[in-house]
């Protein structure tokens, strides 16, 4: 009896076994802000973010000319 040829049978029975359930798992990808496949894919609430503007920094920039205006001594700011 040589335990070779058993341990190798094994080895690719475990093998074949990990492959079958990974393909049998699938795959998870993120569409539209849904992680895919799910079963509530069709009943998922979609959440909706409108579009910001183009330049981000703006606060920082309209503060950065008011700390200007301040050092130049100039009281009155323009209007927001």
């Amino acid at each position: 009896m040589t335990p070779r040829p058993v341990s190798v049978r094994n080895s690719l029975l475990l093998l074949g076994c990990a492959v079958l359930c990974s393909a049998a798992a699938g795959c998870q990808v993120s569409v539209g802000g849904q992680t895919l496949p799910s079963a509530y894919y069709l009943r998922d609430d979609l959440q909706y973010f409108p579009a910001g503007p183009e330049f981000k920094l703006s606060n920082q920039v309209r503060a950065i000319e008011e700390y200007k205006l301040r050092q130049q001594g100039l009281t009155d700011l323009p209007a927001q």
